[in-house]
């Protein structure tokens, strides 16, 4: 079960510019080695660790042992968990909106051509 406060994890961890970029690179590199993730940043070590901390607490990071290296995957589950509950409920309450729109603008123009 998605917790509220397994949500706040993941707003937190998106909120940081840093944290997107190394979430973006994760999509594009997966498995890349966290020495390699670190040379895109013009942080130091520590602070690549730290933003990494962040990312796996909200479990939107998972990582795995290869000899010396650590290697970084992304999990898109938490923010899928995110959209599920909030954009799917708030899109289908605006899509009947638009629906109901699109009725009237329908009716609007049928009555306008029967009468000229």
């Amino acid at each position: 079960m998605f917790t509220d406060n397994d949500m706040d994890s993941v707003f937190q961890a998106l909120a940081h510019s840093t944290r997107r970029k190394m979430l973006d690179i994760l999509h594009a590199k997966p498995g890349i080695g966290v020495g390699q993730l670190a040379q895109e940043f013009d942080v130091s070590r520590i602070a690549i660790m730290n933003h990494l901390n962040v990312l796996e607490k909200a479990n939107l990071i998972t990582s795995e042992k290869d000899g010396r290296t650590r290697r970084l995957y992304l999990n898109v589950m938490p923010i899928q968990d995110i959209q599920d509950r909030w954009m799917d409920r708030y899109s289908a309450t605006w899509a009947e909106r638009m629906n109901t729109i699109k009725q009237a603008a329908q009716g609007a123009a049928q009555k306008m051509q029967e009468d000229p």
